[in-house]
C-alpha cells in the first residue's frame, strides 16, 4: 500500500512539474518568427509517422523475441488422452489471432505514416463502400462461426463421458486448504455422503447406513493406473475451489452444495513424464535456481532448499483463502499392476469406521480410577460416621 501511494504521489508531482512548465513557457516573450500556436505542423507529423512506423515495428520484434525466449514455459505434451484436442483448439486460436493481428496492426500504423498530415493536402472524403463493408464483415464471421463450431464440438468430445468404457470413479474432496481422494471400491459406486455426516475420523461425511460406502477408500495422496479412464466427481465442504491438472489439461470448479464431475484418461506415467525431455531439462534450470539460492542461504546459516524432483499435482485455481497457495494434493500416475498393489494397502471406511467404533467402546467401559487425594477424601466421611455410631452405642 506504501509503495502504491509513493507510486501516485510521484505521478501527480509530475503532472504538477510538467503544468508549471506550460505556464512558464506561455508567459515568456517570444520572437516574432517562433510558432507557439498548439496546431501540428509538418515536421510534427512527420515525426509522429516515423514513431508510429517505429512503434510497430518494436511491437513485432518483441513479440518474436516472447515466442522464442519464453516458450520454454510451454506445459509439455498432454498427459491425458484429450488433452491434444484442447491443445489443438488452442495452438489454432493463437495462430488466428496472430495472423489477423500481424495484418491489422501492420496496416494501421504504415496507413498513420503514409497518409501523414500536410498543409495544403486535403483528406478524400469516402463515403461508404458496400464491397469493403461485406468483406471485412463476412470473413470475421465465417472464421468466428468456424472458430465456435470447432471449440464446441472440441468441448462436446472432452466432456461427453463414455459410460460404455466403465470409467473408474472417483470423489475429490475440497476444503480448505486440502485435498482428500475417495476410491470408489471394488463395487465402483461411492456411498452416499453429506457435510452432516462429519464427524471424528469420519471426515468426507459419508453414510455409515449406505452399504456402497462401506468398501470406500479416502486417501490424501492419488494414484491412478495409465490408459484407464477415470470420472472424478468434485465435492466442497466450505468455499469454491477449483481442481487444476495442468498437465492433464483438465479443471473443474468444485462448488458447496453440488457434485460436479470431469473424466480423463492418463496417458503418461509419472516416471515417464520425468525422463521426458522437456522435463530433464526444466528440472536441471529450476535445480541449477535452487543451487544458487543454497549458497546465498548458507551464507546467512539459514537451511538449504531441497533439490527438485517432477510430480504431478492437483492444485486449486480459485483463490479460496489464507492458505489456497498450498492447496495442492500429489499425483501419482503408475502402471496398472503398481496401482492395484497400493489400492490393495488402503484401508476400507467400513474398516476405518469399526476401529473407531471399537476404539470408542474400549474408551466408555474402561473403568475411571480416581486420584489418590480424591479416594482419601471420599474414605474421610465414612470414617467420621463409624465413629459416631460407636459413640451412640457407648
Amino acid at each position: 500500500m506504501t509503495v502504491f501511494l509513493v507510486i501516485i504521489v510521484l505521478a501527480l508531482l509530475a503532472v504538477t512539474g510538467w503544468q508549471i512548465s506550460k505556464i512558464f513557457q506561455l508567459s515568456k516573450t517570444h520572437e516574432a518568427d517562433t510558432d507557439t500556436s498548439e496546431v501540428a505542423s509538418d515536421k510534427d507529423n512527420r515525426w509522429n509517422g516515423i514513431l508510429m512506423l517505429g512503434f510497430v515495428i518494436f511491437l513485432y520484434v518483441i513479440s518474436i523475441y516472447c515466442f522464442w525466449e519464453y516458450g520454454k514455459f510451454y506445459l509439455p505434451e498432454s498427459a491425458s488422452d484429450h488433452g491434444s484436442e484442447y491443445d489443438t483448439l488452442m495452438f489454432v486460436s493463437i495462430a488466428l489471432i496472430m495472423v489477423v493481428q500481424i495484418i491489422t496492426q501492420g496496416l494501421l500504423h504504415y496507413f498513420a505514416y503514409k497518409y501523414k498530415g500536410k498543409k495544403g493536402q486535403k483528406a478524400l472524403f469516402y463515403a461508404d463502400n458496400n464491397l469493403l463493408e461485406a468483406i471485412w464483415t463476412i470473413i470475421p464471421v465465417i472464421v468466428l462461426a468456424g472458430l465456435i463450431l470447432y471449440g464446441l464440438f472440441t468441448w462436446s468430445d472432452i466432456m461427453n463421458i463414455n459410460e460404455d468404457e466403465d470409467p473408474m470413479v472417483i470423489e475429490l474432496y475440497a476444503y480448505q486448504f486440502a485435498w482428500r481422494a475417495r476410491y470408489s471400491g471394488e463395487d465402483n459406486t461411492l456411498g452416499k455422503a453429506n457435510v452432516r455426516f462429519i464427524e471424528g475420523v469420519n471426515q468426507l461425511g459419508v453414510d455409515e447406513s449406505d452399504s456402497y460406502g462401506e468398501d470406500d477408500k479416502i486417501v490424501t495422496e492419488l494414484h491412478l493406473p495409465v490408459n484407464q479412464p477415470v470420472l472424478f466427481k468434485f465435492r466442497s465442504q466450505d468455499v469454491l475451489h477449483s481442481a487444476y491438472f495442468p498437465f492433464f489439461r483438465a479443471q473443474m470448479n468444485v462448488v458447496p452444495g453440488m457434485i460436479t464431475q470431469f473424466s480423463f484418461t492418463p496417458t503418461i506415467t509419472s516416471e515417464e513424464m520425468r525422463q521426458s525431455e522437456y522435463m530433464v531439462d526444466k528440472v536441471r534450470r529450476v535445480n541449477e535456481i535452487r543451487n544458487d539460492k543454497n549458497k546465498v542461504l548458507a551464507a546467512t546459516g539459514e537451511s538449504p532448499l531441497d533439490s527438485y524432483e517432477f510430480e504431478y499435482f492437483l492444485l486449486c485455481n480459485k483463490i479460496c483463502g489464507q492458505g489456497h497457495y498450498n492447496m495442492q494434493m500429489k499425483i501419482i500416475v503408475e502402471s496398472e499392476e503398481d496401482y492395484r498393489a497400493w489400492i490393495a494397502e488402503q484401508e476400507s471406511f467400513s474398516e476405518t469406521m469399526a476401529k473407531q467404533n471399537a476404539s470408542d467402546s474400549e474408551n466408555a467401559n474402561a473403568p475411571t480410577e480416581e486420584p489418590a487425594e480424591n479416594q482419601e477424601n471420599s474414605e474421610q466421611p465414612q470414617n467420621d460416621v463409624a465413629v459416631v455410631a460407636d459413640n451412640e452405642q457407648n
